[in-house]
């Protein structure tokens, strides 16, 4: 509130041809309830909110939910625990000018309202105490559009016989101890069963990424070079003479790419599913940062912000084409003027690329500093190609 001192101002107001001066009783009074009365005004206006700070404690202690739109038809179908996190509640010190709001809604996914059984099943615990060991319920829903997942007041399944993990630099190419991971999702029960993988038939992803002293130990480096394709770090790193310091890479298998860029000082984060193996454990036990999210989840990056966006294999054409054009766009809102994005064997049917792939690459933006071109022979009689290209979003006039 604003108060006004009769001793602080000794100017005079001429009203109806008389002077009187603001010393006297009635002029302090009637400006006192003036001032205040404006100042109620314009912290009541919906154009001039402030923080108040002289609520009663049981005021500042009341919760109340707020009903998200979209969810009010479906409350009594959803898990108390979602309805706890996902439904808004009032700020204890009300509107909050940053928020333009008097409410929290906490960030949850929108489609998992849309599998009410499956979110029963994940929000079903008792708060304070261990977490359901659900690793394959929540990629479920995970996949399904529900991402982000709602946060949970309960303790993750760990090993119970956890072990510390190998300092670094040691780290980088060791295969971490089985304690590391909680196997009970996966076919395998042992990171050696992960190594075997390589020797066996089936459709594993990325079968040889775990034998780190194998195929994975001669990725993005200069010999052996097989073709074209296949560009290295080195040569990557020296377009931008040393500015590429920080960077994403996405879908990156068991984390060798964000390895070999923190040998060269470069910081990668790394995006990754657990498709039948824990490659989010093995990726941080390697002392690299890995990202649990999906490809259809947008990146949580500030815009033009990394210096680098790397992705092998993963974008590619089992992407919907509008998702994939709205994923290019993405990568190019989160790289800095100036920086690269590698897409690395991106693949598709050979006449699928100048009807669709092509205009929807070239669309974006980018400009190209490498762009090689080879056919896919893994799938004889498939008709797939493979690009790998260098796309550097504009240092100048990037917007």
């Amino acid at each position: 509130m604003i108060f006004v001192r009769k001793s602080t101002f000794l100017c005079k107001v001429r009203s109806m041809g008389k002077s009187f001066s603001l010393s006297s009783p009635v002029l302090v009074l009637f400006l006192l309830l003036s001032t205040n009365l404006l100042t109620y005004y314009l912290s009541t206006s919906s154009n001039y909110r402030f923080f108040s700070f002289d609520r009663k404690p049981s005021d500042l202690e009341e919760k109340s939910l707020i009903t998200r739109p979209g969810l009010k038809d479906t409350e009594d179908d959803l898990p108390p625990e979602f309805v706890a996190y996902a439904y808004g509640e009032k700020l204890p010190f009300g509107f909050n000018a940053r928020f333009d709001s008097d409410t929290m809604f906490s960030s949850v996914g929108r489609a998992c309202s849309f599998y009410k059984e499956d979110l029963r099943h994940y929000m079903s615990y008792q708060v304070n105490d261990s977490c359901p060991d659900d690793e394959p319920l929540a990629q479920k829903l995970l996949l399904k559009g529900c991402e982000p997942l709602p946060r949970r007041r309960c303790h993750p399944a760990a090993s119970s016989d956890y072990e510390e993990p190998v300092p670094f630099p040691n780290c980088l190419w060791t295969t971490p101890p089985d304690s590391s991971v909680v196997w009970t999702a996966h076919t395998c029960k042992s990171c050696q069963c992960l190594i075997d993988r390589r020797n066996h038939s089936g459709s594993d992803d990325c079968k040889d990424c775990f034998h780190l002293q194998g195929r994975e130990k001669t990725r993005w480096i200069p010999w052996p070079r097989r073709n074209a394709l296949e560009f290295t770090i080195d040569e990557v790193l020296e377009l931008k003479h040393g500015t590429i310091r920080i960077g994403l890479d996405i879908g990156g298998g068991a984390g060798t790419f964000a390895v070999r860029m923190l040998e060269r000082n470069v910081t990668i984060v790394t995006t990754s599913m657990n498709f039948n193996a824990p490659f989010n454990n093995f990726i941080a036990s390697r002392g690299v940062v890995p990202l649990f999210i999906s490809v259809s989840q947008r990146l949580p990056f500030f815009d033009n912000t990394l210096d680098i966006v790397h992705s092998m294999h993963v974008l590619s054409n089992w992407i919907p084409k509008t998702l994939f054009h709205f994923m290019l766009f993405d990568i190019y809102r989160v790289l800095r003027p100036g920086g690269l994005f590698w897409l690395d064997h991106f693949f598709c049917k050979v006449d699928q690329w100048e009807e669709t792939y092509k205009p929807l690459i070239e669309s974006v933006g980018f400009q190209k500093q490498k762009w090689e071109m080879g056919n896919k022979l893994d799938k004889p009689g498939h008709q797939e190609m493979y690009l790998s290209a260098l796309l550097e979003k504009p240092l100048k006039n990037s917007w």
